[in-house]
């Protein structure tokens, strides 16, 4: 039977399932990819699971979010996760050497193999034929101890892309194209697959660029081909060896099938706040700039920086213009200095910040009051910046550039277009990697005062009740959730601490009704967490006492967090029944295990309104298991002590 490349890299690594949409899978993983943000909370519950060492073929810790250590928290979780990383095999990625998905996708991705990474931009690494998907952190923890990662077979689109790009238009604009024909729930349950005579012009950074932004589209993953262009990327990077060709046959099936024609698009921009919120350059011409920045794990690469320096080489960004650029990784950053490129930047005007995520998780930069910031990045989500009142746009580095030198929203195909060629040969220096111990089990494991226990759920009860505490409406973001701006990142570790600011950006009242609620129930429209993987956009909920999410449908991550968190992710039958739930509406839901094993619907009594509705459980027999534990922690503990593992 002819496959496409998805399903031949799912049959190999299949732990259970049957590889029809909808139906639940277990993968075997090859490798996990962490980061500081969530990293600490893998590795707190590795180390609750009782795992000695990591199973995985190769596992790496990252330190690349919380670089700004303004304080004591940040270095310490750094500490701790480098001991962590001593003591269960973990390769450590030292603050500096780069962005996880920009130096994994150099010095760790290999075509064919399965990533599980503990952030929702895993996917980059697609962009060279890995099945790489972001997952919560307690997922992540469990594949680390050999454990398969579950989730349900995704349907498989086909992107064809014919034709080539025009100039001044790049990878970044197919993306936006595809948001803007798909939305950010065009995705859901589904995984996309590249294909077409447009791929030969697309370099592995390119097409990681793509990868990279489907988690927008709310997609499980996106994949490329690993073909000849990849070989020449790994070639370059001293990798051959971990090459292998991985193409669809002829004639191989999807279940959807989306064709773009490369030579019909132009450079595009994403607008406040949303990634599918996408328009013509030309549409925003003379929207005047204050701040460009290039760089995240979208758009820094080589390519991308070395285009950039090629259109400031010898100019001058204007004076309101606050042009700052994060390189992905020291490599590249490597390569622009050896090559010149660095000083062309500088000399221009630009602020050459770490080698880190920075500005795109709201790790500094934030924009002046009411600013316009035009941004390389993948989201643009309301607050996230860490100014609420500004107005973040999303373009291609090419677009950028032009537009600081103008000082406004400025369609680059006034100018001649610039051309780079892609080298053929990366300098390595991997001597901020600090390999694994051979022999781990003497390291003592670090734990600084701001690194607390997070909480862990209770075998569900026979019935529960409480009030609604919030009423939201659609794409409600895990930012909102759990904002993360550069003065809470560092208590990513304090599970209480963070409690205090849960989802204040909805409501700013809301930490402190739900503690004196004791907890509740949350209710909200489509696409319920979309965005991040951070998991404590579940725990902090569940340090809170929230019982269930009642919601008109949900992210895929977000509701696999809920459900590892032993919190009920319920969606409406009727939208009719959401929109007549209010705040401090009081809700009974009797009976619930037995509700549970019976089937997917669940009797809801409102006792405010007088009234009952039925929502659904749509969980597989596994997560209704994992649910009646409490969650994934003590159900995976349960399961080894019926096996006698310890």
């Amino acid at each position: 039977m002819a496959e496409n490349v998805t399903r031949k890299i799912i049959k190999a690594h299949l732990g259970a399932g049957q590889l029809v949409p909808g139906e639940e899978i277990a993968l075997y993983i090859d490798q996990t990819l962490t980061q500081d943000t969530t990293g600490t909370m893998v590795y707190l519950e590795f180390e609750a699971l009782g795992f000695p060492r990591v199973k995985t073929k190769r596992s790496v810790a990252y330190i690349d979010h919380n670089t700004l250590q303004t304080g004591y928290r940040n270095a310490d979780d750094h500490r701790f996760i480098q001991s962590a990383a001593a003591k269960y095999g973990v390769y450590f990625s030292r603050a500096g050497n780069g962005i996880c998905h920009q130096v994994h996708l150099e010095r760790f991705t290999v075509p064919g193999q399965t990533l599980l990474g503990s952030d929702s931009h895993t996917p980059t690494a697609g962009g060279m034929g890995m099945l790489a998907i972001g997952a919560g952190g307690m997922d992540v923890a469990v594949a680390m101890g050999g454990g398969a990662y579950y989730l349900n077979m995704p349907e498989i689109v086909k992107v064809h892309l014919k034709g080539e790009l025009p100039p001044w238009v790049s990878a970044k604009d197919i993306i936006l194209t595809l948001l803007d024909r798909l939305s950010v729930k065009g995705g859901v349950g589904k995984i996309f697959e590249y294909s077409g005579e447009g791929l030969e012009q697309l370099t592995v950074p390119e097409r990681a660029t793509i990868a990279n932004m489907g988690a927008e589209l709310g997609a499980t993953t996106s994949i490329f081909p690993s073909d000849e262009v990849t070989l020449q990327f790994l070639k370059a990077q001293g990798r051959e060896a971990d090459w292998q060709e991985l193409i669809a046959d002829e004639g191989a099936n999807y279940d959807e099938v989306i064709e773009i024609d490369l030579s019909g698009l132009e450079p595009l921009v994403a607008c406040p706040h949303s990634p599918d919120k996408v328009v013509k350059v030309r549409d925003l011409a003379s929207t005047k700039v204050n701040q460009v920045c290039i760089g995240s794990c979208t758009n820094s690469s080589y390519v991308d920086l070395l285009k950039v320096a090629k259109i400031l080489c010898g100019k001058t960004i204007p004076p309101h213009v606050s042009l700052v650029i994060s390189p992905g990784s020291r490599q590249v950053l490597s390569m622009l200095a050896t090559q010149g490129a660095l000083a062309d930047l500088i000399n221009a005007g630009a602020r050459i910040l770490e080698c880190a995520c920075g500005p795109c998780i709201g790790m500094g930069q934030a924009p002046a009051t009411g600013a316009v910031s035009l941004r390389t990045f993948n989201r643009n989500f309301y607050g996230r910046s860490g100014t609420s009142s500004a107005h973040v746009y999303l373009c291609s580095p090419e677009v950028a550039a032009v537009s600081a030198l103008y000082g406004e929203i400025t369609d680059p195909r006034l100018l001649e277009p610039v051309t780079v060629s892609f080298p053929e040969k990366f300098p390595v220096n991997d001597n901020l990697i600090v390999p694994p111990l051979a022999d781990g089990t003497k390291v003592e494991l670090i734990k600084g005062p701001n690194i607390k226990a997070f909480p862990v759920n209770q075998e569900l009860p026979a019935s529960l009740e409480g009030t609604v505490l919030l009423v939201m409406e659609d794409n409600i973001t895990t930012d909102h959730i759990m904002p993360s701006p550069a003065d809470l990142l560092p208590l990513r570790s304090n599970i209480p601490a963070l409690a205090e600011h849960c989802l204040t950006p909805v409501d700013e009242e809301f930490p402190a009704r739900a503690q004196a609620k004791g907890g509740g129930f949350l209710v909200a429209g489509e696409n319920y967490g979309q965005g991040s993987s951070r998991e404590h956009a579940a725990l902090v909920p569940l340090y809170l006492g929230i019982k269930g999410v009642l919601a008109l449908s949900f992210a895929r991550i977000h509701k696999a967090n809920l459900l590892n968190s032993g919190i009920l992710p319920l969606t409406f039958v009727e939208k009719e029944d959401y929109l007549c739930l209010n705040k401090d509406d009081q809700l009974v839901l009797d009976n619930l295990p037995q509700q549970i094993l019976a089937g997917e619907t669940i009797m809801v009594q409102n006792k405010t309104g007088g009234y009952s509705f039925s929502v659904k459980l749509s969980v597989s027999v596994r997560q209704k298991e994992i649910l009646l534990a409490g969650g994934l922690l003590p159900y995976t503990r349960k399961k080894a002590e019926a096996q006698g593992v310890s």
